[in-house]
């Protein structure tokens, strides 16, 4: 497991747009299926790092909070599954069911969305406004395994609130840590 920081892609952006099998429903899965009327929350994820094992509570609890309020949460686990069987569609499934993850988790299997949005490890936060330009892009929060800061989430509930109170979100966003994703191979 190397500790890798997200690559921060450039505020404005707009969301890159995918279409992705839902490792929980089986069925195929848009950006604008997950949109939300005030803004989407896309989550890279997977389930053997210990980085997102450490904040998965943090992650239910913060879209059942937020999405009410009008945000849209997708989560996408983008590993390479015949190095890392773990992060299977099948484990995704037996993963999103063990902790009632109340948004898609999509199986990014070409490693292409991930590519698209720059992200380079699990977890990583990509908050987008109402037109689909990113607002923030980073950690959930200061808690990492073992460092005994408590999974409170404060860095993304701080910009989704912003949102809703239509204050300008912080200048300086702290990239989020965590395993890298684990890139197919290059066939030669």
């Amino acid at each position: 497991m190397a500790l890798t920081p997200s690559n921060m892609l450039p505020l404005g952006t707009k969301a890159p747009n995918f279409v992705l099998i839902d490792a929980i429903t089986n069925k195929p899965v848009s950006l604008a299926q997950v949109r939300g009327d005030k803004g989407t929350v896309v989550m890279f994820i997977c389930n053997h790092c210990p980085y997102v094992k450490h904040v998965n509570e943090e992650i239910v609890r913060l879209c059942n909070d937020y999405r009410v309020t009008g945000f849209g949460f997708v989560a996408i686990s983008s590993n390479d599954v015949e190095s890392y069987p773990e992060d299977s569609p099948q484990k995704m499934w037996e993963t999103a069911r063990k902790h009632s993850y109340p948004f898609p988790y999509l199986y990014d299997e070409t490693q292409e969305v991930a590519k698209a949005y720059d992200a380079a490890c699990t977890p990583d936060f990509y908050l987008f406004d109402d037109e689909l330009k990113l607002i923030y892009r980073g950690q959930l929060d200061n808690s990492r395994p073992g460092n005994s800061i408590p999974v409170n989430g404060r860095d993304l509930r701080e910009a989704l609130d912003n949102v809703l109170n239509n204050s300008p979100q912080r200048k300086v966003q702290k990239p989020s840590m965590g395993c890298n994703i684990k890139w197919k191979k290059e066939e030669v």
